[in-house]
């Protein structure tokens, strides 16, 4: 699904980057993979629909764009979105705090 100009990969992927795993009202950021470069809504979206296994952020390439705000459609580093609390420093949407359970499928821990 193209969302403001980025695509966003996945299993019935709505307009706020939930999923069909993750599509409660906070359940909206996608993040790009560094193994393709390609926007996910979660870490089971990537695992059913790319060809390749999941790579995880590196500490040293935190500081780029690699979150997408569902609520506002902006790319956040992910500096940005690990100090966010949660939530949006663009458009002050609510994040699912639970995504941080999730931390170490995404970002180097």
């Amino acid at each position: 699904m193209k969302i403001n100009g980025f695509e966003v990969n996945g299993v019935e992927v709505d307009a706020n980057t939930g999923c069909q795993h993750y599509r409660s009202a906070l359940d909206i950021i996608a993040i790009k993979f560094p193994c393709c470069q390609t926007y996910y809504p979660c870490f089971q979206c990537h695992a059913e629909t790319a060809d390749h296994k999941a790579e995880v952020w590196p500490r040293a390439r935190w500081k780029e764009k690699a979150i997408l705000c569902g609520a506002c459609k902006s790319e956040l580093t992910i500096e940005q979105y690990l100090q966010s609390q949660a939530i949006c420093p663009n458009c002050g949407a609510q994040f699912n705090p639970g995504c941080s359970l999730h931390h170490h499928l995404y970002f180097e821990v």
